[in-house]
């Protein structure tokens, strides 16, 4: 499958090598972002070396007027999707169970999950042949932590990651009957930027011990994972959680 795809969290990290791999697969790719518009260009801009279109798209996540609006922007000016990687999301720096403050865990919620839920929901719309739609594939990001109930100090994360799961295995049973394709992605310690900007630059370092494989995952290896999932390929496959983590978690 190609078509049009819209990635959240599409600037850096994950999402910005699957925009880059889908270019490379015939997709004309949005870019969303939150903040650095700088990265979402370098992004688009390599899509489009690519020979396919590009849109970068603002939007916080946490705001659902604001999900609502980037669909609308894809809509305008890239047209009908066909595809979505549900990917934004964010991550604190360890802290213990008993001291997660309220503000911390209410950001979390409202971006890794209620965002997402949202941002789901208004790709379902427009993908859902009884709405109108063409079909089509939703890819959710999820985390080794949803397994590992947050591994130590990250409790808040594995605990919304649990809850996207559960929303990827719902969805897809819905969804089936409408033409879409529900799957997730589970990474395991994966070295991007996201552990530097929760505070813990070298939390790979420290936890390679334990990867059976023996060294963190690449942004590269889980986009593969991503594009197989979107493709004609993975037709036989919906509901699955599909982990990219080097034999962490068994």
């Amino acid at each position: 499958m190609s078509g049009t795809l819209l990635v959240t969290g599409g600037s850096g990290g994950i999402g910005a090598a699957t925009c880059r791999l889908a270019a490379q697969r015939g997709y004309d790719v949005a870019i969303g972002f939150a903040d650095n518009a700088a990265a979402a260009s370098a992004v688009a801009e390599d899509v489009r070396k690519a020979g396919r279109r590009a849109v970068t798209v603002r939007a916080d996540v946490a705001d659902s007027d604001q999900v609502r609006a980037m669909f609308a922007q894809v809509d305008g000016e890239l047209g009908p999707l066909n595809a979505f990687f549900n990917n934004a999301g964010i991550l604190f720096a360890g802290t213990r169970f008993m001291d997660i403050g309220e503000a911390q865990l209410d950001r979390m919620i409202a971006i890794n999950f209620k965002g997402a839920y949202i941002a789901a929901q208004e790709a379902a719309r427009r993908l859902a042949k009884s709405r109108g739609g063409p079909g089509g594939a939703i890819v959710n990001m999820s985390s080794m932590l949803a397994k590992l109930g947050g591994g130590v100090e990250n409790n808040d994360y594995g605990a919304t990651k649990a809850a996207i799961e559960a929303m990827t295995i719902g969805m897809a049973k819905e969804l089936a009957s409408d033409g879409v394709r529900v799957n997730a992605v589970r990474p395991g310690l994966i070295d991007t930027e996201i552990h530097a900007r929760a505070g813990d630059p070298g939390r790979v370092g420290r936890l390679m011990g334990s990867v059976p494989l023996g060294r963190a995952g690449f942004p590269e290896d889980v986009a593969e994972a991503v594009l197989w999932l979107l493709s004609d390929q993975a037709a036989y496959t919906t509901g699955t959680i599909l982990d990219v983590a080097g034999g962490r978690g068994i």
